[in-house]
């Protein structure tokens, strides 16, 4: 794992998928308010960070990534910071395309004495127009040829409908560039291609209709949805502190403990497996090598408050 680390640095990332801008809002509570029984928040300070696929794109550019975005937001001044926070980390926006009809995701978090008390989310989720489709799909194929790896960031926002899912990755296996999918919902037909699909055990369990609830379980989930996808495409069930399981065709199945020792904060910490993953791809590791490198990002993230990256030196040091 070492000696891929030091293939890291400018290794070409495209991740296609849901943008969010997340906000923080830092403060103490010291009483509770005489108008209703809820706590009155001091604010001390408000933070901005990308969030959704943006976030996976920056957990990818910390690790040393070259990384390009492609996604959509709205005509408005969140919008606008958005690309600006991107901007500021290194990330290529040329494929963010703006849409005047909806407004930037906004998730607005409150949190007092290091507590999360209450989320705000300013959005209109819903499928993307048709010209809008057509103009994120031709940024993607304008950024394949340069890439070595793809993810599809997939927060039922409505970025990544069908349409847009089976043409990226075809256009993608047609690049020979491997593809990353974070889904969403339960319709896996439209990941069918992808190099690995990485749902956690829930979501697996809702796109089967059936609890996980035991390792067994788990192993017939990771079975069943090779069969749902198709026979090219390999599962990683992620599994909080259960680690997570990864499901290849002609392989026995690889289960990676949880590498986190501290725990304060899960906010992107699936963005950051999806990071770690397509870095790991991209400098010519295989699918276990970048389960084992995205477990130790992971563990990183957890550990700090607020949507968080791991770099390439904490990476480096969990490594050992």
């Amino acid at each position: 794992m070492r000696d891929l680390l030091t293939h890291f640095p400018g290794c070409p990332i495209l991740v296609v998928g849901d943008l969010m801008l997340d906000e923080f809002i830092w403060g103490q509570v010291s009483r509770i308010s005489p108008e209703a029984p809820v706590p009155v928040v001091e604010v001390r300070r408000r933070t901005q960070a990308v969030g959704g696929a943006a976030n996976t794109a920056a957990n990818a550019a910390a690790l040393g990534g070259r990384v390009t975005l492609a996604g959509v937001v709205g005509a408005d001044a969140e919008g606008q910071r958005m690309v600006g926070l991107l901007r500021g980390q290194g990330i290529d926006t040329a494929g963010v395309v703006t849409d005047g009809t909806r407004p930037t995701t906004t998730k607005t978090r409150v949190v007092a004495h290091s507590q999360q008390m209450v989320r705000i989310d300013h959005e209109q989720p819903g499928p993307i127009s048709e010209s809008v489709a057509d103009a994120l799909i031709s940024a993607v194929r304008a950024a394949l040829p340069q890439v070595r790896a793809c993810v599809v960031s997939d927060y039922g926002k409505g970025v990544i409908t069908l349409a847009v899912a089976s043409r990226v990755i075809a256009d993608a296996r047609q690049a020979g560039v491997p593809v990353i999918v974070d889904p969403k919902g339960t319709n896996y037909a439209k990941y069918a291609g992808a190099t690995v699909v990485k749902p956690n055990q829930m979501e697996a369990g809702k796109v089967l209709n059936r609890d996980l609830r035991t390792d067994d379980d788990v192993d017939r989930a990771g079975a069943d949805l090779r069969v749902l996808l198709g026979a090219d495409s390999a599962v990683l069930i992620t599994r909080g502190a259960h680690g997570m399981s990864l499901f290849e065709s002609g392989k026995a199945a690889v289960h990676v403990p949880t590498q986190a020792r501290e725990v304060f904060d899960v906010t992107g910490a699936g963005d950051t497996v999806a990071g770690a993953m397509a870095m790991t791809l991209a400098a010519g590791g295989s699918l276990e090598d970048a389960c084992r490198l995205a477990s130790l990002a992971a563990a990183v993230v957890v550990a700090k408050l607020g949507t968080a990256t791991c770099d390439l030196a904490e990476l480096r040091s969990a490594v050992g």
